[in-house]
């Protein structure tokens, strides 16, 4: 049996802890007669388990018979991809060839007689969606890890007009915060303000010490305490087990724990924390360095050790917890949000 569990990223789990309440969140607002949005943003910190909501979620109206599930790339012409997506789907070519969508002229297809080739790919996109809500469809397009780069600003302009002519084209998107927040800050694309956000939340504990259970055969009180180590950050689930499979694979079912922590700091160190500290600006890594010599701190010690004004320590408060940094979930006070994070930050703080 090959393991289980996997530290690569981009990849959806083999054994994987669904997120209930934020998935159904979803998965009714836009199933809904009247949906109140038509746009999600998924966020969270790298190692969080962004993709693989995504993927449960698409992979849910991937079912409905009544749903046309498209996912593209933030680095290839979105609005291409859409229309040729669409077109290339056996059981919708009737629907756009009785249509007489003549796609030849963008280099889709071929010319339909009587027809007049379409030229303008998101008119293309916006006919050919209208003749799919004639037809009782809906569409979700799904981007995974967006960026702030011409493909996604030219395919928000255009979403945001199909809005507007009410046909029913869902987004869904994941990303980190600050490649999010550069896109909602571009002037033109102020609209994406409005769609809701989805900050990911740690897995459920109680499911992460089932899963150990079940899949490393280990007692109730061992499977508890790894589950606890992970602080249900989804990256550091799949590592501990990885590296639990992999040591008592090669060990007769013997695992040195010491060995087992020593590697799955490493791990998280270089796959995920390194690239997570070295871009963080100074004031926020001088905020985690008080949390990682400290501990727990209440936000008002933190503000005097700073000299920041309240105004700027809640605009920083906020910021990492929206990076999923930091727990402020006890009222005034901070603690650090990541497994191991301490421990590893301490050999780049002075």
């Amino acid at each position: 049996m090959s393991n289980p569990f996997t530290i690569a990223f981009g990849i959806e789990p083999r054994d994987y802890i669904s997120r209930n309440e934020q998935t159904s969140k979803i998965i009714e607002t836009f199933t809904a007669d009247i949906p109140s949005n038509y746009m999600f943003m998924i966020s969270g910190t790298r190692g969080s388990g962004k993709t693989a909501m995504l993927s449960n979620i698409t992979e849910a109206f991937e079912k409905k018979k009544d749903w046309i599930v498209i996912d593209v790339s933030p680095d290839v012409d979105i609005l291409n991809t859409i229309a040729a997506n669409l077109y290339s789907r056996r059981k919708l070519h009737s629907i756009f060839a009785n249509a007489k969508i003549d796609l030849s002229g963008l280099g889709i297809g071929v010319s339909i007689e009587n027809a007049t080739p379409i030229y303008d790919i998101s008119l293309a996109v916006e006919t050919m969606i209208g003749e799919l809500a004639n037809k009782g469809y809906r569409v979700l397009i799904s981007i995974d890890e967006i960026v702030s780069n011409n493909n996604i600003k030219v395919f928000a302009g255009i979403y945001q007009i199909l809005l507007r002519k009410k046909l029913p084209i869902f987004l869904l998107m994941t990303g980190l915060y600050d490649n999010i927040n550069n896109l909602q800050n571009e002037k033109t694309l102020t609209f994406l303000y409005r769609a809701p956000k989805i900050y990911i939340e740690p897995l459920n504990l109680f499911s992460i010490a089932r899963s150990y259970s079940s899949i490393l055969s280990l007692g109730d009180e061992t499977a508890k305490e790894m589950a606890k180590l992970t602080k249900g950050y989804a990256y550091a689930y799949q590592v501990l087990g990885y590296l639990y499979y992999e040591s008592a694979s090669k060990n007769k079912g013997k695992v040195d724990h010491s060995e087992l922590i020593r590697s799955f700091e490493t791990t998280l160190s270089e796959y995920v924390y390194e690239k997570i500290w070295f871009k963080l600006p100074d004031t926020e890594k001088n905020i985690l360095t008080l949390l990682v010599k400290n501990g727990q701190m209440k936000i008002k010690d933190i503000r005097g050790e700073l000299s920041l004004t309240d105004s700027q320590m809640s605009v920083y408060r906020d910021r990492l917890k929206r990076r999923g940094l930091v727990d402020a979930t006890s009222y005034g006070l901070l603690s650090l949000s990541l497994p191991r994070f301490a421990e590893i930050v301490s050999f780049w703080v002075d």
